[in-house]
């Protein structure tokens, strides 16, 4: 099993545990946490850890039933007692480091088709920590036989400190039901709110790719090429969850209940052999 790595520039450091999921265990500025971080010897279930990749999809898939191309395909309930398959599950399965550095990881998961995913697919993430930023790079290729939906992201816990401030752009709120899956969309703006009374739990769409994050300590950018998000939190909770995806939650269902269609969704429809990247950066600035 691989052990930790630590990738340091200047103030900025993050510690990372490729067998527990390819996780971030935690992000630093100095001595303030940037994510919700735990030393990487402390920290023994990836659903505490900073960070962690989604592959080959995001968030659920509902009632963990696959609907593709005519056939439905149970997969594994992996978040009890949720009846749905959550996250993908580049999260549960250890990662190979294939290179490393003071500033730089690249680790490497080969899935081979099984109860929780049934297509074959490789992916891989590339960590690269430079003065003030952290950039991340994850991405999948379809190495099975037969054309494959796939989708990616990261599932960030962005610490929240004294006067925790989020902003951000949209066009489009994904609505939930009472079983935590879509179920329609409006129209949305985005948000600028206080973290310490906010409570969401949503896709947004027609994101523009930046978020700010602004405290007492602290000001924090995320920036992607990704164009949806979701975002997660409730008053009594430390941290929020800021995740950049690929598409909206359930995609795959709800594109073959005809809800809407696949580049409507953010779904990406691989063909054997074909790769689908996307990159994230977190850049971190102390309040002066």
């Amino acid at each position: 099993m691989n052990s930790a790595l630590t990738l340091r520039c200047d103030d900025l450091w993050c510690e990372l545990k490729p067998a527990l999921g390819g996780c971030i265990t935690g992000l630093w500025m100095g001595d303030i946490p940037v994510l919700r971080s735990t030393r990487a010897a402390d920290l023994h279930s990836v659903r505490q850890s900073g960070s962690y990749p989604l592959v080959p999809f995001s968030n659920r898939v509902g009632h963990a039933s696959l609907q593709w191309q005519g056939t439905d395909h149970p997969l594994v309930k992996n978040f009890e007692p949720e009846p749905h398959a959550i996250h993908g599950v580049g999260w549960e399965r250890p990662w190979e480091v294939l290179d490393s550095s003071d500033t730089f990881a690249l680790l490497s998961y080969e899935h081979r088709a099984d109860a929780s995913w049934p297509f074959d697919f490789d992916s891989s993430q590339a960590f690269k920590l430079s003065a003030g930023a952290l950039e991340m790079t994850l991405s999948v290729t379809n190495q099975s036989k037969v054309s494959a939906p796939v989708g990616l992201g990261w599932h960030p816990y962005f610490a929240k400190h004294p006067g925790s401030r989020v902003t951000f752009s949209a066009q489009g709120r994904w609505e939930m039901g009472d079983d935590k899956l879509p179920t329609h969309r409006d129209s949305s703006a985005g948000l600028d709110a206080d973290c310490g009374i906010l409570m969401v739990d949503h896709c947004f769409d027609g994101w523009r790719g930046e978020l700010h994050l602004r405290d007492a300590l602290l000001h924090t950018r995320v920036s992607t090429s990704l164009t949806r998000l979701v975002v997660f939190t409730q008053p009594q909770r430390d941290n929020i969850a800021i995740e950049p995806v690929s598409h909206v939650n359930n995609a795959v269902n709800l594109m073959a209940r005809g809800v809407a269609t696949a580049e409507a969704l953010g779904l990406t429809i691989l063909l054997p052999g074909e790769t689908f990247s996307c990159e994230m950066r977190i850049d971190v600035e102390r309040v002066a």
